[in-house]
């Protein structure tokens, strides 16, 4: 992280961006990571708010719901799953892709940064955006939950059609108060290896990116090429 994060990072994300960044909760969270900071940690990724930079809320198709970056140096580039070109690829997003692979043929996607995908409207976001040097978790419940969650809220308000994959309990209760009747919402348990094959939902085999396209295109939506 190279800095505090301002309204002018991600502007056309002001409308929630801007209360948040006012609040004590950002005051207290802007607290502990100056302290952390100050102390020498290693806190990724270096642009916290990329995902909402390189995803107007007009432009959201689907949302991707993460947990925290990755937390070893060079690995986290701030949208949910992806890394860095030239960072092999851990095991949650392997099998993403090759979920992808299984029902699309073919995927975007070289080496695993998932850029491609936020440049067509898919919005990768952790709950939490930030994570100390081999430290998963770290920083959950710091407050950045109270931001993301207003994202996720301000999305799900958005007039057009949106997909919100969601998946694990983590993800799942990250929008659990939200009015997602209007959109399509897709669960399965993790892509984790620990998690992908087990029930009662696997990811593996769970079809989202197949049916992701097929509800865009019903609601005259181009598809997302994965």
């Amino acid at each position: 992280m190279n800095r505090w994060p301002v309204v002018d990072d991600a502007p056309a994300w002001a409308e929630v961006l801007e209360p948040f960044l006012l609040s004590s909760h950002a005051r207290r969270l802007r607290e502990r990571l100056q302290e952390r900071l100050d102390a020498g940690a290693p806190i990724y990724p270096p642009d916290p708010l990329r995902a909402l930079r390189m995803c107007e809320p007009h432009r959201v198709r689907v949302v991707i719901v993460g947990q925290d970056p990755y937390h070893q140096r060079g690995q986290a580039n701030g949208l949910a799953f992806s890394v860095a070109s030239g960072v092999p690829t851990p095991p949650s997003l392997r099998n993403i892709l090759s979920e992808v692979i299984r029902t699309q043929g073919h995927t975007l996607i070289a080496g695993g940064d998932l850029t491609p995908w936020a440049e067509q409207g898919v919005l990768l976001l952790n709950t939490c955006l930030t994570v100390e040097d081999s430290s998963p978790g770290a920083h959950a419940g710091w407050g950045w939950e109270v931001l993301t969650s207003n994202i996720f809220r301000h999305v799900a308000q958005q007039p057009g059609p949106v997909v919100f994959m969601l998946w694990g309990a983590h993800a799942q209760r990250g929008v659990e108060d939200l009015d997602l009747s209007r959109h399509l919402v897709l669960c399965s348990n993790h892509p984790s290896p620990l998690a992908a094959r087990r029930p009662p939902v696997p990811f593996v085999g769970n079809g989202h990116f197949e049916r992701a396209n097929a509800w865009l295109v019903s609601r005259g939506q181009a598809p997302i090429e994965w």
